[in-house]
């Protein structure tokens, strides 16, 4: 079973292409979606996390992300205590999606990991695949989304490692600013490629 990690910066249309590979039957780890299960009401890291980051918790029993967000811009150093309580709890879940990938006979599955460099987890996968918008279509995308602003798309990207970083040590690269047909025809040649190889 080949492990293929998927990655790009904010605005990129890295979900959207994560989708394009689950419409070709292709399993997908969505670790976005893992953090937000994790974070909801029951979730394994509330109760850490609100213990390290008291009055994150909202009403409802969940982490407040936006509680949570401004905690972290008045503490840079809250990213590293956040990162140790949520990573092991997400590479858990990862690892339950790749063992029931491979009872299933999956040849190929994809991690979706928007910090996938950051982390040092391409180096633990067979391949990287990078997805790519140019910047004036992805900040006119990003801008778009409730509550975005230019200091926050400034900050996001900043934590974030250079595309010209991720393009070039990526295996291969799906750009995202020619719509979905187009990136649907990309996703369909690295599927054939990696099954080729």
């Amino acid at each position: 079973m080949k492990i293929i990690g998927l990655t790009g910066s904010i605005g990129m249309g890295k979900s959207a292409t994560a989708r394009l590979f689950r419409e070709a039957g292709i399993p997908v780890f969505d670790s976005d979606a893992c953090v937000h299960a994790l974070y909801d009401a029951g979730g394994a890291a509330v109760g850490p996390v609100e213990a390290a980051f008291p009055g994150s918790l909202a009403e409802d029993g969940s982490i407040d992300r936006a509680r949570l967000s401004r905690q972290l811009n008045e503490d840079p150093d809250g990213f590293a205590r956040l990162e140790a309580i949520v990573h092991p709890l997400v590479g858990e879940a990862r690892q339950h999606f790749l063992d029931a990938a491979r009872k299933d006979g999956a040849d190929i599955v994809i991690l979706d990991v928007p910090l996938l460099f950051e982390t040092g987890g391409h180096e633990h996968v067979d391949a990287v695949i990078a997805v790519h918008a140019p910047h004036h279509v992805r900040r006119e995308r990003v801008l778009q989304r409730p509550g975005m602003t230019e200091d926050k798309l400034a900050a996001i990207i900043a934590r974030q490692t250079p595309d010209s970083v991720k393009l070039e040590k990526a295996d291969y690269i799906v750009e995202t600013s020619g719509g979905f047909d187009d990136a649907r025809q990309q996703v369909g040649k690295i599927i054939a490629a990696l099954r080729a190889s």
